[in-house]
Protein backbone atom coordinates (compact mmCIF):
# COMPACT_ATOMS: atom_id res chain seq x y z
CA UNK A 1 0.00 0.00 0.00
CA UNK A 2 1.14 3.43 -0.74
CA UNK A 3 1.75 6.58 1.66
CA UNK A 4 0.40 9.64 1.19
CA UNK A 5 1.91 12.78 2.72
CA UNK A 6 0.18 16.35 2.34
CA UNK A 7 1.47 19.17 3.78
CA UNK A 8 1.39 22.48 3.19
CA UNK A 9 5.28 23.47 4.58
CA UNK A 10 8.56 21.44 4.47
CA UNK A 11 11.05 22.78 6.97
CA UNK A 12 14.47 21.54 7.70
CA UNK A 13 15.31 20.80 11.15
CA UNK A 14 18.79 21.54 11.55
CA UNK A 15 18.38 24.77 9.32
CA UNK A 16 14.95 26.04 8.37
CA UNK A 17 15.66 26.29 4.60
CA UNK A 18 17.75 23.52 3.99
CA UNK A 19 16.19 19.94 3.41
CA UNK A 20 18.49 16.97 1.96
CA UNK A 21 17.25 14.59 -0.13
CA UNK A 22 19.25 11.19 -0.29
CA UNK A 23 20.31 10.03 -3.58
CA UNK A 24 19.29 6.92 -5.52
CA UNK A 25 20.89 3.92 -4.00
CA UNK A 26 21.59 5.70 -0.97
CA UNK A 27 24.97 6.84 -2.23
CA UNK A 28 24.77 10.72 -1.80
CA UNK A 29 22.29 13.50 -0.88
CA UNK A 30 21.36 16.45 -2.20
CA UNK A 31 20.07 19.54 -0.91
CA UNK A 32 16.63 20.31 -2.42
CA UNK A 33 16.82 24.31 -2.43
CA UNK A 34 19.77 23.92 -4.22
CA UNK A 35 18.60 21.70 -7.01
CA UNK A 36 15.40 23.48 -7.97
CA UNK A 37 14.85 26.10 -10.88
CA UNK A 38 14.50 29.18 -9.67
CA UNK A 39 13.05 31.26 -12.50
CA UNK A 40 11.82 30.20 -15.84
CA UNK A 41 10.02 31.71 -18.76
CA UNK A 42 8.40 31.11 -22.25
CA UNK A 43 7.47 33.36 -24.66
CA UNK A 44 6.61 34.40 -28.00
CA UNK A 45 9.33 36.77 -29.25
CA UNK A 46 7.40 37.68 -32.25
CA UNK A 47 6.04 41.03 -32.79
CA UNK A 48 4.65 42.14 -29.79
CA UNK A 49 6.57 39.94 -27.44
CA UNK A 50 4.33 37.71 -25.05
CA UNK A 51 4.77 36.08 -21.57
CA UNK A 52 2.96 32.49 -22.55
CA UNK A 53 3.90 30.93 -18.86
CA UNK A 54 6.49 31.84 -16.35
CA UNK A 55 7.90 31.44 -12.83
CA UNK A 56 9.78 34.04 -10.73
CA UNK A 57 9.62 36.85 -14.57
CA UNK A 58 8.00 40.20 -13.18
CA UNK A 59 8.58 41.19 -17.22
CA UNK A 60 10.59 40.33 -20.21
CA UNK A 61 11.59 43.44 -22.42
CA UNK A 62 12.32 43.43 -26.36
CA UNK A 63 15.53 45.62 -26.38
CA UNK A 64 16.28 44.90 -30.35
CA UNK A 65 15.78 42.41 -32.84
CA UNK A 66 16.53 38.95 -31.49
CA UNK A 67 17.53 40.26 -27.95
CA UNK A 68 15.39 40.17 -24.77
CA UNK A 69 16.11 41.05 -21.03
CA UNK A 70 13.82 39.85 -18.07
CA UNK A 71 13.33 41.11 -14.93
CA UNK A 72 13.11 38.61 -11.72
CA UNK A 73 10.40 38.60 -9.32
CA UNK A 74 12.59 37.81 -6.57
CA UNK A 75 16.02 38.66 -6.80
CA UNK A 76 19.05 36.11 -6.64
CA UNK A 77 21.84 36.48 -3.94
CA UNK A 78 24.25 36.76 -6.50
CA UNK A 79 24.62 37.30 -10.46
CA UNK A 80 26.31 34.42 -10.90
CA UNK A 81 23.24 32.60 -11.43
CA UNK A 82 23.23 29.90 -14.06
CA UNK A 83 20.94 30.19 -17.07
CA UNK A 84 20.20 28.23 -19.84
CA UNK A 85 17.68 27.76 -22.70
CA UNK A 86 16.37 26.97 -25.88
CA UNK A 87 14.86 28.90 -29.01
CA UNK A 88 13.01 27.30 -32.23
CA UNK A 89 12.93 29.64 -35.02
CA UNK A 90 10.69 27.78 -37.92
CA UNK A 91 12.77 27.34 -41.32
CA UNK A 92 15.53 29.38 -39.79
CA UNK A 93 18.75 27.80 -38.15
CA UNK A 94 19.30 29.62 -34.67
CA UNK A 95 21.17 29.43 -31.52
CA UNK A 96 20.96 31.10 -28.17
CA UNK A 97 23.11 33.18 -26.46
CA UNK A 98 22.76 33.62 -22.50
CA UNK A 99 25.81 36.11 -22.10
CA UNK A 100 24.32 38.90 -24.16
CA UNK A 101 23.33 41.13 -20.98
CA UNK A 102 25.43 41.42 -18.46
CA UNK A 103 23.05 39.40 -15.47
CA UNK A 104 22.46 41.41 -12.15
CA UNK A 105 20.81 39.70 -8.98
CA UNK A 106 17.92 40.92 -10.14
CA UNK A 107 18.08 40.61 -14.17
CA UNK A 108 19.31 39.13 -17.46
CA UNK A 109 19.06 38.74 -20.95
CA UNK A 110 19.72 37.17 -24.06
CA UNK A 111 19.97 37.15 -27.90
CA UNK A 112 18.74 34.77 -30.22
CA UNK A 113 20.31 34.61 -33.52
CA UNK A 114 20.72 32.88 -37.05
CA UNK A 115 24.24 30.97 -38.37
CA UNK A 116 25.17 34.86 -40.14
CA UNK A 117 24.96 35.82 -36.25
CA UNK A 118 22.58 38.26 -37.16
CA UNK A 119 19.63 38.66 -34.68
CA UNK A 120 16.75 37.39 -34.88
CA UNK A 121 13.26 37.18 -33.46
CA UNK A 122 11.73 33.41 -32.45
CA UNK A 123 7.90 32.43 -31.90
CA UNK A 124 9.21 30.29 -29.29
CA UNK A 125 12.06 30.99 -26.70
CA UNK A 126 12.33 29.11 -23.47
CA UNK A 127 15.04 29.77 -20.68
CA UNK A 128 15.65 28.75 -17.06
CA UNK A 129 17.69 30.03 -14.62
CA UNK A 130 19.73 27.88 -11.11
CA UNK A 131 20.95 29.76 -8.29
CA UNK A 132 20.24 30.57 -4.84
CA UNK A 133 17.36 33.83 -4.35
CA UNK A 134 18.47 36.32 -1.85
Amino acid sequence: MASILKVDTLTGVTTAGSISVTGEGNSTTTNLQQGLTKQWCALNGTGTIAILDSFNVSSVTDVTTGTYGFVCTSNFSSANHTPSGEVVAVGNFSSIDLTSAPATTGTGGFRCFNIGAAGIDSAFVSYQSCGDLA
